[in-house]
Formats: structure tokens, C-alpha cells, sequence
């Protein structure tokens, strides 16, 4: 039988009160959709117990979102696994049944399932998953004692899986964790132990080489504010935190959000250190290897070095997470925005040019900043590189998983 969520919004979320899960918190990259995680929960009042006792789910129960982004997510719920109850919050659809569906739950995150849902949704930014979609796709189901052996074999299997994956993060957040270490020494402290040291009376930077220099950013790198008009170039460039400076020819997503309007953006050059206003306090500052332009939220900054070794050094020092809480702690505006799926939106913090200016910096000679520069790319990049094995170890984990599933619930590999 199918039941729907309370009718409230995000407003009527309340500190604590009964506890509701809402199809934000279901599209939660951390969801399993097989069991509730803690962090899934909000609370609602006690009100509603009386006025929408129908919305309540218990054990056995399943919330599926009945709204997604996009279509990957058409189909995410989640299986409640404990015996307290929960209120399906905002935009869910409710599967009630006396029986215990967690081989269900399983089903719904096989293909076989999910994919008789995505044809036959319908949108362009936002796709509505409706109970008449829901009646129309087929469920694979297997007599209940088969159901039970089969959830209980996932139960453990999958736990397993996601035990390793668990790992395997807690160790990437090691390595970054270092990465962001190691910048901040060398971007303070230099590659020489042997030298006199001096206090700087700043904490995020302590004590610098007494031969180094502090300085206003202004006076490091030159700022160009050079206007794409009349229009020297239509190769828009993007700014990642992980990937640094992109073309946006080479992304498939979001191409729409553009006009034709070049004029109304700036000039990069190549060499050029370029920063998002809105999103540098999370590092999203870097050396573009593109000549393109920015929208105006960038700022472009160039040195005069024909290695344009400075930007390539004030890119590493943007990217210190000692750096980042400075920028922190100027940015203007709303400081997140919870967008329920954990998915915590800090883009909303704008460094002006005045405080970036203004901002003080360590300076080593040229000759120190190459040799750190070089330093810092290749460690970096071993860096990087053990990262982005373990990343491939996690999606070759998590695709094995999903096969399994899919295998399990649909009969090809049998487990009874």
C-alpha cells in the first residue's frame, strides 16, 4: 500500500521533537537505502502524531523520494530497520506493507528496478517519481522464506563491503589531511631548516625564514580586469577545487546556465592565478594553462615572471587550509546553506577584492619560490596520486557491490 509524507517544508523542522526523514536527507551519498543511518534523521513536532498519524513509518516500512535532481536518483528510499517510528517528511512516497521488505530495499537498488523507474519519469532539471509510475514497474519476488535468506546473505556480504570502502576514506582523508600539512609548512616555513626564523605576529602564519618577506597581497600579483569586449575569446574556463582550471567544453553538465554574451565576462590568460570570489575559502584558487574567460565573480591576478613562478606559488598558499580559515573568517554573506542530502553549501561567502588585497602573505625570494613550487608538484602529486588509486579501489568496491545485489535479487547468483 502507498502513503505519503507529512505536507511540511524545510521551516517546520524543529531542533527535536519526532523524528522524520525527507527526500533531501534519502538522496544523502551515505545513505545505503537498506537501513537508517543516525545521520538521515530530523525532527518534526509531536503535533503531527495527532493530525498525520497515516504519514508514520515502522520497521518494514520503505520512504522512497518522490522527487530527484536527476535521473540517477530516481528511485533512492530508504528501508526502516528500527523499531521506532518515523514520519515520512516532504516529497516521499510511503510502501507500507505487514511484511518485512528488506529484500525489497535490496531490489531497489539493482537496476533491474531503478531503470523502470528512470524511463518512464518525466523533466528537465527535476523528475517527479508518481505512485502511477510505481504501479506500472515490475518486482521480481521470490517466496518469503527465500526473501529472508537473501536479505540476511546482503545483510552481511554488503556490511563487509561497505567496512573496507569505510577504510579506504578514513585513509584518503589521512593523505589530504598531509597534503594540506605539507603545504602549509613549505608555504611558511620554506624547504631550509638552517636559517633564522623571525615572528611574523600573525597565527595562521607563526614564524617565516627572516630573509622572506610579508607583504599585501596587492603588492605580490597584479590584478587584470581586462573585459572580454570587444570579444577575444569564447572558451569559458572553469575553477574545481580538485582539477584546478578546465575548459567548459570539456564538461557535460550545466552548459545550459550560459549565454552567448561573452562581453559580459573577463579575460584569463594563460600563467594567470584565477580565483572564485564565492568559493576560494574552500580553495578553489588555481594557475590556468587556458586563455579564456571568467564570469565576473573571478578574480585574475598575473605576475611578471615569464614562468609566472609567483601565481604558481600564491596558487599552493590560497590552497593552505590555514589560509582558507583566514578567508573564512572575511567572507561576507550567508555562511551555509543545509541542503538536507549533507551536502553543506558554503559558496555563499564572498572574499571582496578590498579585504584579498589587503590580505597579508609570506614572500621568499624568486629563486625559494620556484624551489618550493617544484617541491610542492611533485609531492603533491604523489600525493595525489595514492589518492586517486584508493578512489578507483572505492568505485571498483561499490560497482561490485551493486552487481552483487543485482545478482542476489534477481535469481542469477543463488544463495538458498
Amino acid at each position: 500500500q502507498f502513503g505519503k509524507g507529512l505536507p511540511i517544508t524545510k521551516a517546520d523542522l524543529t531542533e527535536n521533537g519526532e523524528k522524520v526523514i525527507s527526500y533531501g536527507q534519502i538522496h544523502a551519498k551515505f545513505n545505503t537505502g537498506v537501513s537508517v543511518d543516525d545521520r538521515l534523521i530530523r525532527f518534526v513536532s509531536s503535533k503531527y502524531k495527532s493530525t498525520n498519524f497515516n504519514s508514520l513509518c515502522s520497521r518494514g516500512d520503505i520512504i522512497l523520494a518522490d522527487t530527484s535532481e536527476d535521473k540517477e536518483g530516481c528511485g533512492n528510499a530508504v528501508y526502516i530497520d528500527c523499531d521506532e517510528e518515523i514520519f515520512a517528511g516532504y516529497h516521499t512516497i510511503i510502501l507500507k506493507s505487514t511484511k518485512d521488505n528488506k529484500y525489497l530495499a535490496y531490489l531497489f537498488q539493482s537496476d533491474s528496478w531503478r531503470t523502470q523507474i528512470q524511463t518512464r519519469v518525466n523533466g528537465v532539471k527535476l523528475f517527479s517519481i508518481t505512485k502511477k509510475i510505481l504501479n506500472q514497474c515490475t518486482i521480481i519476488l521470490p517466496p518469503l522464506s527465500e526473501q529472508k535468506v537473501i536479505a540476511d546473505y546482503l545483510d552481511e556480504k554488503c556490511s563487509k563491503i561497505d567496512e573496507i570502502i569505510a577504510e579506504v576514506k578514513e585513509s584518503i582523508d589521512e593523505y589530504t589531511t598531509l597534503k594540506q600539512a605539507l603545504i602549509a609548512e613549505i608555504t611558511t616555513n620554506g624547504l631550509n631548516n638552517n636559517v633564522d626564523y623571525c615572528e611574523t605576529n600573525f597565527a595562521w602564519i607563526g614564524k617565516i625564514p627572516t630573509h622572506w618577506k610579508l607583504k599585501p597581497f596587492k603588492y605580490i600579483l597584479n590584478e587584470r580586469n581586462e573585459k572580454n569586449n570587444p570579444i577575444k575569446s569564447t572558451e569559458r574556463l572553469s575553477l574545481s577545487i580538485d582539477k584546478g582550471i578546465t575548459l567548459y567544453a570539456e564538461k557535460t553538465t550545466n552548459l545550459d546556465r550560459f549565454k552567448d554574451d561573452f562581453t559580459a565576462y573577463k579575460l584569463a590568460y594563460k600563467g594567470d592565478l584565477v580565483m572564485n570570489s564565492m568559493n576560494m575559502i574552500v580553495g578553489a584558487s588555481g594557475v590556468s594553462d587556458y586563455f579564456g574567460c571568467v564570469s565576473p565573480v573571478y578574480y585574475t591576478y598575473f605576475d611578471n615572471e615569464s614562468d609566472h613562478i609567483t601565481a604558481k606559488y600564491c596558487e599552493y598558499l590560497f590552497r593552505s587550509r590555514m589560509l582558507m580559515r583566514v578567508l573564512r573568517s572575511l567572507g561576507k554573506g550567508i555562511h551555509h546553506i543545509d541542503r538536507g542530502d549533507d551536502r553543506v553549501n558554503t559558496c555563499r561567502l564572498k572574499i571582496s577584492r578590498d579585504d584579498l588585497r589587503a590580505l597579508v602573505l609570506p614572500v621568499p625570494p624568486l629563486s625559494e619560490q620556484r624551489d618550493i613550487v617544484v617541491f610542492l608538484d611533485k609531492k603533491t602529486s604523489e600525493i595525489d596520486s595514492l589518492i586517486s588509486e584508493k578512489q578507483s579501489l572505492i568505485q571498483d568496491l561499490e560497482t561490485y557491490k551493486k552487481s552483487l545485489i543485482y545478482e542476489v535479487v534477481t535469481g542469477k547468483r543463488r544463495v538458498v
